[in-house]
């Protein structure tokens, strides 16, 4: 999961920052229509065929859970969900088929953020653009280290301690 999310802010950085270097601005509708027809399509078969094997397989409380889980995930909110459930993701992890989305809510939630941190740091500040995507990697890392001695659940589901990650690779992208 970590080199995905460093993969993931490399490209969504270069993304961002070709269209504004090149067309001088940027379309958040473009950029969010790409995501959703990546992402989504995919995202949906895995959940209508997951649930006939929910329905089949699960007791009813695991099934309400998964269910939960589901609109979590819709919702972009499943690394919450998760985190709130109490759940230790290598010990109940196959206990609950959509625990891997958790993730994918942190890199939504990401896209979500950083293209409107990256555009107004890029119009405002962009003499300091890679000392602003420094000092974030260098914040959100010293929080995921505190968290994980102290609160590992929250340093493990929750984008604070994982934009580390996702800027690590926004800088490689700037270098670029």
């Amino acid at each position: 999961v970590d080199i995905f999310f460093i993969i993931s802010g490399y490209l969504i950085t270069s993304i961002i920052l070709k269209e504004l270097i090149y067309t001088g601005s940027f379309s958040y509708k473009l950029f969010y229509e790409r995501r959703v027809r990546r992402l989504l399509p995919a995202l949906f078969v895995v959940m209508l065929a997951s649930l006939p094997f929910g329905w089949i397989y699960l007791l009813p409380e695991s099934l309400l859970d998964f269910a939960k889980s589901l609109l979590a995930t819709l919702g972009l909110s499943s690394n919450i969900y998760f985190h709130n459930s109490g759940l230790e993701y290598a010990v109940e992890g196959l206990e609950h088929p959509f625990l891997h989305t958790w993730s994918l809510s942190v890199e939504e939630q990401y896209y979500i953020l950083f293209p409107i941190v990256l555009i107004i740091t890029f119009k405002y500040f962009r003499n300091n653009l890679i000392h602003i995507l420094i000092l974030g990697l260098v914040i959100s890392l010293g929080l995921a280290e505190w968290t994980s001695r102290n609160y590992p659940s929250i340093s493990f589901y929750f984008i604070h301690t994982r934009i580390w990650e996702l800027v690590a690779g926004s800088i490689l992208a700037y270098f670029e």
